[in-house]
């Protein structure tokens, strides 16, 4: 079994997640009492939080790059980044870094791929609808990318940072999420796809007709796979 590196914090609340899917990905496999070889560096959430309102990406990434080094220098085999957002400074920690990078948009792709999906509505912070970073990514696998209008896109980011970031799960902006999903799929998603790592906390698929698609669920079980090969 590989060693999985894990940079986390971004928020807390899902690198939780992140745990929990990976651990019940690797006993799943082998059975018994397994569990995942994982080192996780977990930042201060807050301090990455300032330097995105300012726009300061450069900074950002050298704080993540540091902690990614010191991850490889723990041991870590590959590393995953806990967060969709922080996916715009992979390539600065890419660099500073010998081991592989597990990029959460590339699992994502080949998911959507797998179950031939063609057209997907993302939802995420303003950074992962608005900015080319992770649509791109997509879009050169072949995936056509919908964004919610600009009032849904400026509500869904009030709720990933001042609700879903803190824990805080409301059945009002579960009800927001259900309807940007349906307008979306009106608009010619097949899908939707859970941009950010917190909103599976709050939309299930239950909650949906539509077909979601949890990017945590997918890094995660994309990093079990990466660490036991075919085992």
């Amino acid at each position: 079994m590989k060693t999985i590196g894990l940079l986390g914090g971004m928020s807390w609340e899902s690198t939780q997640s992140y745990y929990r899917l990976i651990n019940e990905g690797v006993k799943a496999r082998l059975g018994g009492l397994h569990s995942a070889r994982l080192i996780l560096y977990s930042v201060d959430f807050a301090e990455i939080e300032v330097l995105q309102q300012q726009g300061d990406w450069e900074a950002a990434g050298r704080l993540l790059a540091s902690a990614a080094e010191a991850v490889q220098a723990a041991g870590a085999d590959f590393l995953l980044i806990g967060t969709n957002t922080m996916h715009k400074v992979a390539p600065q920690i890419d660099d500073a870094i010998d081991i592989p990078l597990l990029h959460i948009a590339d699992a994502t792709a080949q998911a959507l791929k797998h179950e031939g999906m063609h057209s997907v509505g993302l939802l995420g912070t303003r950074f992962t609808m608005e900015q080319a970073f992770y649509r791109e990514r997509l879009e050169r696998a072949g995936i056509r990318v919908l964004v919610p209008d600009q009032e849904e896109r400026d509500e869904i980011h009030r709720i990933i940072y001042e609700e879903l970031c803190q824990g805080d799960i409301r059945p009002d902006s579960r009800a927001v999420f259900q309807a940007v999903v349906d307008s979306l799929a009106t608009r010619g998603a097949q899908a939707a796809l859970l941009g950010c790592t917190e909103i599976g906390l709050l939309l299930k698929q239950s909650d949906t007709p539509v077909a979601l698609f949890d990017t945590t669920e997918i890094h995660a079980n994309a990093a079990v796979a990466a660490a036991l090969g075919g085992t």
